[in-house]
């Protein structure tokens, strides 16, 4: 097995960001999973609706002022790190006058945004304080993206772990001196949970600025701000149109849920319990693997943006390889984990057998939703935006058009049918359009064909391991703790034969 001396810098970096961005993203999603069985045994179901229909608002926000820019600052950093402090400066000034105005406009507007908008009067007064944590929010995306343009993911990773940890323990907190006062716990809670996270987010990345900041290994001659503004806005503005109008037609998706939801039948009621269910509950387990894909997404794009300054096309193709091997990898290790063990999940922690249905269900998402994760950051740090953005667009598209028409007559498994078809189409045009740019290999094999067969052989491992307890000892067990051990098991008998495969392999060919 090669060691990670014998590794290029490049590799030796992007592989260490992955693995740190991963270890604090799990660690983020872990404590996130507590915080959602907190809330949804707190506010409900019901509760769970109404926050995730306000939360697409800030969704919107944050698209046009913090997330276009990180990413452009991120790529436009990595191939002019002389200029990084200059570009920083520049980006960030532009986002906080953008998030300062859009504040103001969701504060000034909260009842209509409301009623006419979100067609739910009772989230008129949670937008006030997700507008509060726009400008805050905005302020450690451009940080963030400033350290990754510089290939230094540290200051990111853990400001998601401070995030989280503060938002928690303030929530906790204010959790229970409501409770001492006999003041009802509603979805405010979980609003105010997301502004103070923000909050926490800024004050970590600013500290983090002013003690630790990235270091150039050279100046370059010092630039104008000013002639910085057509490079940075020409890579801001397509990003900034893709997330605007994939968070607009999300949102719409938001709103719309519920109210087909009542055209199937469903009392209002009925409909905000389902969709907190779906949203809250059951995609937050779908998504938590995504910590590695999401990680790798991050440090792609600058990888190939300066790999393709400097011209060098077997780095990117072998980059788009990798990345697409183990995206694979982890959606096909999950379609297992979730198909077999989802029910109990649902029931064992949120105490919801419609949320173990439906973890079920989505598990199928897993493949094609980590490749298009992967293959899409490729495609922005290629300079693709334009297409990034069609792409979305279409399977968005397509999602709604399941929304409007086949939950009426099917109900929510329309949904999730439409999750379905959305991203195996979107994975789909990802790949063919990275075809037509760069040369790599796709070895079905390798990358479906042998994950299949290991995952076939850890579940037969897992399962051959806990027969050797003692009989009755797992059923004393609570049903979460048997599951996970289950789901431990076949984790480390997957990856583990993998990585057994590899060491031959190697050795092999050596």
């Amino acid at each position: 097995m090669p060691r990670l001396s014998a590794l290029s810098p490049q590799k030796r970096t992007f592989l260490a960001g992955t693995l740190l961005l991963t270890g604090t993203g799990f660690a983020c999603r872990i404590l996130g999973f507590f915080y959602r069985i907190f809330l949804s045994r707190t506010i409900g179901a019901q509760g769970l609706g109404l926050y995730n229909m306000v939360h697409p608002v800030f969704g919107i926000c944050f698209s046009v002022c913090a997330g276009s820019i990180q990413t452009a600052l991120s790529q436009y950093i990595a191939a002019h790190t002389g200029q990084g402090k200059t570009v920083f400066r520049f980006g960030l000034a532009i986002s906080m006058i953008l998030s300062v105005l859009m504040a103001l406009g969701i504060c000034n507007y909260s009842q209509w945004i409301a009623a006419r908008i979100l067609l739910e009067p009772r989230c008129a007064p949670l937008l006030p304080l997700i507008a509060l944590s726009v400008p805050f929010a905005a302020f450690h995306a451009c940080i963030n993206g400033y350290y990754y343009g510089m290939q230094r993911s540290r200051v990111p990773a853990f400001s998601q772990v401070a995030e989280q940890v503060i938002r928690m323990g303030l929530v906790f907190l204010i959790a229970d001196i409501w409770t001492e006062q006999g003041r009802e716990i509603t979805v405010e809670l979980a609003v105010l949970g997301h502004l103070i996270g923000e909050i926490a987010s800024a004050a970590f990345t600013l500290c983090s600025l002013c003690l630790f900041p990235p270091q150039k290994e050279k100046q370059a001659q010092a630039v104008s701000s000013f002639s910085l503004f057509i490079p940075l806005m020409a890579l801001a503005l397509p990003l900034m149109g893709n997330r605007l109008v994939l968070n607009l037609l999300g949102s719409a998706e938001a709103i719309w849920i519920p109210s087909r939801l009542q055209a199937f039948g469903l009392s209002s009621e009925e409909a905000f319990s389902i969709y907190g269910v779906l949203t809250g509950m059951a995609m937050p387990f779908i998504m938590f693997p995504s910590a590695i894909t999401n990680s790798m997404a991050v440090l792609l794009l600058p990888t190939v943006a300066q790999a393709q300054s400097e011209g060098n096309q077997g780095r990117i193709s072998n980059t788009i390889s990798m990345a697409m091997r183990y995206s694979l990898y982890m959606g096909i290790l999950c379609v297992g984990i979730f198909t077999l063990y989802g029910r109990s999940l649902g029931v064992s922690v949120f105490h919801d057998s419609n949320a173990g249905t439906y973890i079920a269900i989505l598990a199928w998402l897993c493949p094609f939703m980590y490749l298009a994760t992967t293959m899409g950051s490729i495609l922005n740090g290629l300079g693709r935006t334009s297409t990034t953005f069609a792409q979305n667009i279409t399977a968005m598209v397509l999602r709604l058009a399941f929304v409007v028409f086949g939950i009426p007559r099917f109900g929510i498994l329309a949904y999730l049918w439409g999750l379905l078809a959305s991203e195996i189409l979107l994975a789909f045009l990802n790949l063919c359009s990275l075809s037509h740019i760069a040369e790599f290999v796709w070895a079905p094999w390798d990358m479906i064909g042998k994950p299949g067969l290991v995952l076939a052989f850890a579940i037969g491992f897992g399962r051959a391991v806990l027969t050797a307890f003692p009989a009755g000892f797992l059923g004393r067990l609570p049903l979460f703790l048997c599951t996970a051990m289950e789901i431990f098991l076949i984790g480390t008998g997957y990856f583990g034969a993998l990585l057994a495969l590899h060491v031959w392999r190697k050795k092999k060919d050596d």
